[in-house]
């Protein structure tokens, strides 16, 4: 049960073994379905014998063509509907709060430091339950919700700060960098032009573990000698990373949606919803921190 997050271990759908749709062999009698450490796949034959509907003459024509293999319709499993009201409700909180916080946080000379701490307090709140919910076996709503209060917390203080004293507009700019991205990933994604596959999903986690470990040593030498440490966050390079964070989120998002994509196909409980919910929350928190971060280092530059 690890997270597949850039900043934490995210919670897949197969309880053992990364994204359901991994590890898939054939099996007689039925379509490819992955039975090892798929929590939601039957052991042996059809998985679907029992449903009156799988003589469908359909259904060779969906294995033939790569679809998934669809669950029958059973009331309590999760839907693509559950996933965009628990997604909706979950960015409706962080949003909320983090408005409210850029009202009344002000940010000017006299107020910026009590902002700036309670910001990085609700931060650190944020990432506590965040953890904890990363490793709970069971989805709990009003944790959730309550990690997407306090990151809309820091939001709202540190979009305010970079709105204010860096770049004005900055957080709107990142807000529609960070929807343009989510849209363009979702299109290329039901096109068919990005396919989340074992490859896909090694050479992503690879590429986020090397960047974050390249950002904590930044960090560790920014705390101990000052400045921007080894300068990964400044200038050319603080560019640079920069993009390569928001691909890396980017690659996330295609994670986030085969994980809702399997999850439905297996047919996941509904609370799964709220996972997929949170996954999705903290992959667009991710891609909106680096858009905010890009525009702060170009707008310093100029």
């Amino acid at each position: 049960m690890r997270s597949r997050n850039p900043v934490f271990s995210r919670r897949g759908f197969s309880r053992d073994n990364g994204y359901a749709g991994f590890n898939t062999a054939p099996q007689a009698g039925g379509p490819a379905v992955a039975t090892q450490g798929n929590p939601y796949a039957q052991p042996t034959g059809n998985p679907y014998a029992q449903n009156p509907y799988a003589q469908n003459p359909y259904a060779q024509q969906d294995q033939q063509y790569g679809a998934p293999p669809q669950a029958p319709a059973v009331a309590g499993r999760m839907t693509i509907d559950d996933v965009i009201m628990r997604t909706a409700s979950t960015l409706g909180v962080l949003v909320l709060t983090a408005a409210l916080s850029w009202a009344l946080l002000p940010v000017d000379d006299a107020n910026i430091n009590r902002s700036y701490g309670i910001g990085i307090g609700a931060a650190l709140i944020g990432m506590v339950l965040a953890l904890v919910q990363s490793f709970k076996r069971k989805a709990s709503p009003a944790l959730i919700l309550t990690y997407a209060a306090f990151e809309g917390v820091f939001l709202g203080v540190i979009s305010s700060i970079v709105d204010n004293r860096i770049a004005d507009g900055a957080a709107m700019q990142a807000v529609l960098g960070t929807m343009a991205v989510f849209a363009g990933v979702l299109v290329a994604y039901k096109a068919g032009w990005i396919r989340v596959n074992r490859r896909f999903y090694g050479f992503v986690m690879a590429a986020a573990l090397g960047f974050i470990l390249l950002m904590a040593v930044n960090l560790l030498f920014a705390v101990l000698g000052g400045g921007d440490g080894l300068g990964f966050r400044s200038g050319a390079l603080g560019v640079v990373f920069g993009v390569v964070g928001i691909i890396l989120g980017a690659c996330f998002l295609a994670l986030d949606f085969k994980q809702v994509e399997d999850g439905i196909a297996y047919g996941a409980p509904r609370e799964e919803a709220w996972f997929a919910a949170f996954g999705l929350t903290l992959t667009l928190v991710w891609i909106y921190l680096e858009f905010l971060r890009l525009i702060s280092i170009l707008n310093s530059n100029d």
